[in-house]
């Protein structure tokens, strides 16, 4: 389950990851659009009065042109999910659904990559100053 913000009631909790599972297989094996390929929904936020639902999605191409025609399919596709939606959840209100782009595994990616580079980066100078390797044995 994903973390949702403690403001919202734990009915809209559920009805968000319920929109994220529906969401997820109406897109897996039902939506035809050729500019929407495999993606993974991250999280759902839902707005308490049940109005607007953000659908935060990551695709393992993360490059500007893919996630423009992917998210221009996902927009094109909205009013056909939201009728798709409708049929599946039974609630009063449904949302209307905004597509956003969810950049934090990519970003979270690169940050490690710099820490990963950074680190190995101390550690080479450790070694040049001392004359000792990472084990703490001196050079030969």
């Amino acid at each position: 389950m994903a973390k949702h913000s403690k403001s919202i009631p734990a009915r809209g909790l559920r009805v968000a990851d319920q929109i994220q599972k529906d969401l997820s297989e109406l897109i897996a094996f039902e939506l035809k659009d050729p500019r929407v390929g495999m993606l993974t929904l991250a999280e759902v936020q839902l707005t308490p009065d049940y109005a607007h639902a953000k659908v935060y999605f990551t695709m393992l191409k993360d490059d500007p042109d893919t996630v423009k025609n992917t998210l221009a399919g996902l927009q094109a596709a909205a009013g056909y999910l939201r009728n798709q939606l409708g049929k599946r959840l039974h609630i009063h209100t449904l949302p209307q659904l905004h597509f956003v782009h969810d950049t934090s595994a990519s970003r979270g990616m690169a940050m490690s990559a710099l820490i990963d580079k950074a680190n190995a980066s101390r550690a080479a100078d450790y070694e040049e100053d001392t004359g000792k390797e990472n084990t703490g044995e001196e050079k030969e």
